[in-house]
């Protein structure tokens, strides 16, 4: 693979924080907001790997608005955290607008970010998230009310998109061009269609497709979907022309892979493949840090478990341990099992593997009438109100 100059992603913050008015991604890589994932705690284990941008979990706007105690913490950034980053989502300009005033009024975060991509059915079948961008006249008129509230703070706003619903109503090309009109920072593309879910290999042409597209602008695209390796993200830049890479699956487990993102972006191609004695530590760390964010170790333990297979994946773990592993309770009782463990190499065979959310497509659970009139307002359908919570 030829090896080519990697460029910073420049992210302009006209708030008086940062030097210039701009920040430096260096290397143009991006953690995905995921949710139940990507909280404070990850976000920092991930951020002792590497430089990039690190997005909190989604958060719903009116959630934010209505000061609800967990979004709170969903937005709970670590000291030397910056910028600070959020995602937001909702289903309509007003409750954005809201949104966007409290988090600049406020001093909340430096830059947002727009979800446009999520697929699950609580999300879209308000007519949030991959669905939205159908509805054009909808989209705008979020995109553009986020964008003009933000700029009064100095605040970037950038969107994150899918292709579309699925392979008939595919949305990625109008939506990014209303987008760019409006401002926005730039674009990232989840190369697959909401349809998809994570199924399937992503459809990097349409990253390519949509590079081309915005070729007249000023506004970047990102890329997002099958980076498993430091090899992956400078494959798809190279094959698409993206300006930067979004990771999202291929963390987990793995915070490593944002230093092995650096490597390869600087030239330098030799991968982590930490030993199992040194996932072991960050293992452990990761904890620490959760009991930090959540002030509760039973909470903190509880959420843990969930990355415990995803550490081990590859590695030759007893049955039995490995079961331990996924039911702890505390920080003494991981101690307990991490001290079991047996020291060998990284598993490099599957250790880039594909890993995270599996599941098969399916079509997407849309409002009624949704894909009747593409340019139809969100009032004349009666969308349900936004009730569900942040990080889903």
């Amino acid at each position: 693979m030829l090896q080519t100059k990697i460029k910073p992603l420049r992210l302009e913050i006209r708030n008086g924080k940062f030097a210039n008015n701009e920040f430096l991604i260096d290397p143009p890589v991006v953690l995905a907001p995921m949710a139940g994932i990507t909280n404070s705690a990850f976000r920092t284990l991930c951020r002792e790997h590497g430089a990039g941008l690190y997005v909190c979990e989604m958060v719903t706007a009116r959630a934010l608005i209505e000061r609800r105690e967990e979004t709170l913490r969903l937005m709970n950034f670590a000291a030397d955290e910056s910028p600070r980053s959020v995602q937001l989502y909702a289903v309509d300009a007003a409750t954005m607008q809201k949104a966007v005033d409290m988090i600049g009024s406020e001093d909340l975060a430096d830059h947002i970010d727009m979800n446009f991509g999520c697929p699950v059915p609580k999300v879209t079948r308000r007519g949030g998230g991959a669905a939205l961008p159908y509805k054009r006249k909808l989209f705008s008129e979020i995109v553009k009310t986020a964008v003009d509230t933000a700029s009064k703070y100095g605040i970037p706003v950038t969107v994150k998109m899918r292709i579309g619903i699925d392979d008939e109503h595919e949305t990625f090309k109008d939506a990014a061009s209303i987008a760019a009109d409006h401002g926005v920072s730039w674009v990232a593309l989840h190369a697959r269609t909401a349809a998809q879910l994570y199924d399937g290999k992503a459809n990097w042409n349409a990253i390519s497709e949509l590079v081309e597209h915005l070729s007249g602008t000023e506004v970047p695209v990102l890329g997002n979907g099958d980076i498993w390796s430091g090899e992956d993200g400078l494959k798809m830049m190279q094959e698409t022309g993206c300006a930067g890479v979004v990771i999202g699956r291929g963390c987990l487990g793995r915070p490593w892979l944002f230093a092995d993102l650096a490597n390869v972006f600087s030239g330098r191609t030799q991968a982590s493949n930490p030993t199992l004695f040194q996932v072991r530590d960050l293992m452990f760390r990761h904890a620490q840090l959760l009991v930090q964010y959540f002030e509760n170790e039973d909470r903190a333990m509880r959420d843990l478990r969930k990355h415990m297979a995803w550490y081990l994946k590859g590695f030759q773990v007893n049955r039995n341990l490995r079961a331990q592993f996924g039911m702890v309770s505390s920080l003494s009782e991981l101690s307990q099992l991490l001290s079991q463990l047996i020291d060998q190499p990284y598993p490099t065979a599957i250790g880039a593997a594909p890993r995270g959310r599996t599941s098969h497509a399916r079509p997407v659970t849309l409002p009624a009438g949704w894909l009747d009139n593409p340019d139809e307002l969100s009032e004349s359908i009666a969308i349900e109100s936004d009730e569900s919570g942040s990080g889903g």
